[in-house]
């Protein structure tokens, strides 16, 4: 075993770390997409979840924390622990917050990974914590892409493995999350220099397979080099997997390509080829057409035929529909009862029907929407960079059921547990809640 690559804890204290949390300890909220990483609250939660808050009156305001540092990350929930990342704004320090779900208080607030000359992000809108970590009972699972993948324990705070040698230069820094599959840890590197797609085993950080991109970006040389650096390979996807006609498949979109893996192998299956880079919204299913988000240039939201006969390339064969104007770039599409819901950045909202990508509705929101939306029962919280969230009718519809204002803005998606909203700005954690 390389010295790189360390294992934080003997066998026997691993497994005494694992067994420290039981297995029943509920997670609510696993993933920056919530339990079915679609964004959508289970009916269950949907229905307790507030309309109204007011920050200034302090209505449905539970709690809220300050915060320090930067970070996109968008927390994820088990038992009363709320989790995410932050840094400093240079960089040299990337830490986890551990916060007490029910009274809001920090109880980690640890430096996990050092950095002596992070690579400059050349992007304003971007930071050093932007991947959002995602939880089991008994593991918690944090990424800031070359600078770091570690599997902590939740009981305790501590890290029982690290992997800092899996590394590209992002160019506008990291922001693809890990997901986990049965016993892997999957993770995504776009950068300018390489793009692959990896499996860890999520209980030894080892690595099972490694991919590369198969993408042809026509600017290579007589001798396979780029002829230019930049962004046009640069991504921030983080993938879904999906049966497709019987074939469990990782579906992962990057720089001028989508892909199809098989999830256990790495192996590709399939692609379709687009125009687009920093390609950052997660692919849906609605009956036999799958979704995706080609980026945030000139960006596409295109529906693929789902069959036997996803094989290769089938950007000619399979793609049925081509949205081409106001699609989504960092914000999460969102489908609820058959109708596909989109915002993008500048805030034009848009109700789809997902089968035939013809248009229901587009109306207009003010603000810069970077935050994924949550669904809860026939509702929508969409939230921007002014401390907005509005709640919209999720019809056929445009309805405005709500306006409500936080003192900061959001980048971060909402998480949910137990009929509370948890919601993170720049500078504050609110735990939102019917009084």
């Amino acid at each position: 075993m390389s010295a790189i690559f360390r294992l934080q804890l003997s066998t026997l204290a691993f497994a005494a770390a694992l067994a420290a949390q039981p297995a029943t300890t509920p997670v609510f909220w696993p993933d920056k997409n919530g339990p079915t990483f679609d964004g959508v609250v289970p009916a269950a939660e949907a229905a307790k979840l507030p309309l109204k808050w007011n920050a200034t009156t302090g209505e449905n305001i539970v709690w809220k924390v300050d915060l320090q540092d930067d970070g996109h990350s968008s927390p994820v929930i088990g038992g009363d622990r709320i989790w995410f990342t932050s840094a400093t704004t240079d960089g040299k320090k990337q830490f986890l917050y551990g916060i007490d779900r029910q009274s809001g208080q920090i109880i980690h607030h640890d430096v996990l990974f050092e950095n002596a000359d992070p690579e400059g992000l050349g992007n304003p809108l971007n930071n050093y914590a932007a991947p959002s970590p995602v939880l089991e009972a008994d593991a918690l699972y944090v990424h800031f892409g070359t600078y770091g993948t570690a599997r902590i324990d939740p009981a305790t705070g501590k890290k029982v493995w690290e992997r800092r040698d899996i590394n590209v230069r992002h160019y506008r820094g990291p922001g693809s999350s890990p997901m986990i599959h049965g016993d892997l840890l999957i993770l995504t590197f776009d950068g300018i220099d390489q793009q692959f797609v990896t499996a860890l085993n999520k209980k030894t950080g080892e690595t099972v397979w490694k991919t590369a991109r198969t993408t042809d970006y026509g600017d290579l040389d007589a001798e396979g080099k780029p002829t230019r650096d930049g962004d046009m390979r640069k991504a921030y996807h983080t993938p879904s997997v999906f049966n497709l006609a019987g074939v469990e498949t990782l579906v992962s979109i990057g720089s001028r390509a989508a892909f199809g893996y098989a999830v256990e192998t790495g192996k590709e299956l399939w692609t379709v080829r687009h125009g687009g880079f920093n390609a950052a919204i997660r692919p849906l299913v609605y009956q036999n057409v799958l979704v995706l988000n080609t980026g945030s240039e000139r960006s596409h939201t295109v529906g693929v035929k789902i069959d036997a006969q996803m094989k290769g390339d089938i950007t000619a064969s399979h793609v049925i529909w081509d949205r081409e104007k106001r699609n989504a770039s960092e914000a999460n599409s969102v489908l609820v009862n058959g109708l596909l819901f989109q915002i993008t950045r500048g805030g034009i909202v848009t109700c789809m029907n997902p089968v035939t990508g013809e248009d229901v509705w587009e109306e207009r929101l003010t603000g810069q929407h970077l935050p994924s939306p949550i669904a809860a029962g026939d509702r929508l919280y969409f939230s921007n960079d002014r401390g907005d969230t509005r709640v919209l009718r999720a019809g056929p519809q445009f309805e405005v059921l709500a306006e409500n204002v936080l003192p900061d803005a959001m980048t971060a998606a909402p998480a949910v547990a137990e009929g509370a909203l948890f919601i993170r700005t720049k500078k504050q954690l609110f735990k939102i809640a019917a009084k």
